[in-house]
């Protein structure tokens, strides 16, 4: 069943890379109808999941290299579901707003189809090898759309990125042959990986974990292996961006989890370290957001800022904090990607992305002012929003964890909030209006409200997403229990 997921993007893929390049609308369609397809089997998978089960389910296994101990290993666990239906939502929205592409048409969603096969890989694959296959597949397609479809600086950005992320990998990969080695049996399964390894001395854990937090760290960003980021983000076409930080750093932190079950004693031994990295990247994130005129780099570095909340619940290694990285994962994923939609939709307009070019967008574009607004504030996480849950899981979590000292973190929320408020500031309250914007179309507006509906949906009402990772995140929680 996993395999139709994984492999029904790379036959959409396929069937665009053949048709003629002239009709730019047709390939549009198929894309969608492909994006559309993948959506609603991850949704159906997602009925048939029973959060109170086993804990991977949907599991199915063929040798790939036996001598090796590696095998094509698919299965999906509660948060690994909750990543694949984020990655099916945003491709769609992603294709969606691609309506206008004629220039590279064809390779365009071509290599965006490939990227979401990848990224449905590294959440289902359930063999360390797999892993490792569909996390560096993800660099290619995503090199060649920033290198061939980015802005001005587009092939340092991409070389930067890839890189930065290649260079990670090569960690991680040492970490994982040395976490094969030591661990008895030499299979790359990752439940057998997780028998031995938590059987490994603690400088051993640390040493492995070290080179999967270098590689995991990368693609999160954390602070201060972030550099890639900002480039990436700003030279990206705008609906690949809703990707990158949508999902793809949603991958690190998923690795960091799958990490912290195969070497429990490393991150307990290391969790105080990772609680003053997962702050320094939110204080670090927040205050570059707040001081950017360009409106891309300022959602970049509100990124940072975000995911060193994700690293923070992860930290603090209890049920609570846990479940509020993963729900921060969604909520990020959800208002990146509108965040991103109407900067990319604004910059279309006024070919500018300084903050100081927009003037006034409520009297003569009130949709693009609403959704503004309204995304810049679930970016704060303000109550009736998934952020708000996410971070109230995150600050019970770490209260139990560090007591007195959240006060710190509460405090570097403030400061992320410091930037929505102002941008709400110039560009949906008073001031002089733009010369000439026009506002957004019904399509555009679509996309922004699916998006909206989900982050009011999951704040008013979480229960779904709590309970489908909620056997999950209590499994991993009881390794660290006690």
């Amino acid at each position: 069943m996993l395999k139709v997921l994984v492999f029904m993007p790379v036959l959409g893929a396929a069937v665009v890379a053949l048709l003629p390049a002239r009709r730019a609308i047709w390939l549009w369609r198929l894309a969608m109808g492909f994006a559309l397809a993948a959506l609603g089997y991850s949704l159906w998978l997602a009925t048939g999941f029973d959060s109170a089960g086993p804990a991977i389910q949907f599991h199915e296994s063929r040798p790939w290299n036996v001598r090796l101990g590696s095998y094509f290993a698919l299965g999906i666990d509660g948060i690994g579901l909750a990543m694949v239906l984020l990655t099916a939502l945003l491709t769609l929205i992603a294709v969606l707003m691609s309506r206008r592409m004629e220039q590279g048409a064809r390779l365009y969603f071509t290599l965006v189809l490939l990227l979401e096969s990848a990224m449905f890989g590294v959440f289902s694959a359930r063999d360390w090898s797999l892993f490792y296959v569909f996390w560096e597949a993800t660099l290619i397609p995503l090199f060649f759309l920033i290198d061939r479809l980015g802005g001005p600086n587009r092939q340092r950005a991409a070389l930067n990125f890839f890189l930065y992320t290649l260079g990670g990998s090569v960690f991680m990969l040492v970490a994982l042959l040395f976490l094969y080695d030591a661990a008895p049996g030499h299979s790359f399964a990752m439940g057998d990986m997780a028998e031995g390894g938590r059987d490994l001395p603690l400088n051993t854990q640390l040493l492995i974990f070290a080179g999967l937090f270098i590689g995991f760290g990368v693609k999160m960003p954390v602070f201060p292996l972030h550099g890639w980021l900002p480039l990436a983000h700003v030279e990206a076409p705008s609906p690949v961006s809703i990707l990158l930080s949508g999902v793809l750093l949603k991958m690190g932190a998923y690795g960091l989890i799958r990490a912290a079950e195969t070497l429990p004693a490393a991150l307990l031994a290391m969790q105080n370290w990772l609680a003053v990295l997962g702050f320094a990247s939110l204080l670090y994130g927040a205050v570059l957001a707040w001081r950017q005129q360009d409106l891309k780099a300022m959602v970049a570095y509100s990124s940072i800022s975000h995911m060193g909340l994700v690293l923070l619940g992860i930290a603090t290694l209890n049920v609570a904090g846990l479940t509020g990285a993963v729900m921060q994962m969604v909520a990020h994923g959800l208002t990146a990607a509108i965040l991103f939609l109407i900067v990319g939709l604004l910059y279309q307009r006024t070919h500018s992305r300084d903050l100081a070019d927009y003037g006034c967008l409520l009297g003569r574009a009130p949709r693009f002012a609403f959704f503004t607004a309204f995304a810049l504030l679930a970016a704060i996480g303000l109550p009736g929003s998934a952020g708000f849950i996410a971070e109230l899981h995150v600050l019970v979590g770490g209260y139990a964890s560090w007591g007195g000292w959240i006060a710190l973190i509460c405090a570097g929320m403030l400061i992320g909030a410091a930037y929505g408020l102002r941008v709400i500031g110039r560009l949906c309250m008073k001031g002089l209006p733009p010369a000439e914007i026009a506002d957004m179309t019904r399509t555009e507006a679509v996309a922004a409200g699916i998006l909206g509906l989900a982050i009011v949906g999951l704040g008013v009402w979480p229960a779904p997403l709590l309970n489908l990772v909620a056997g999950s995140v209590a499994r991993v929680g009881r390794l660290f229990a006690g």
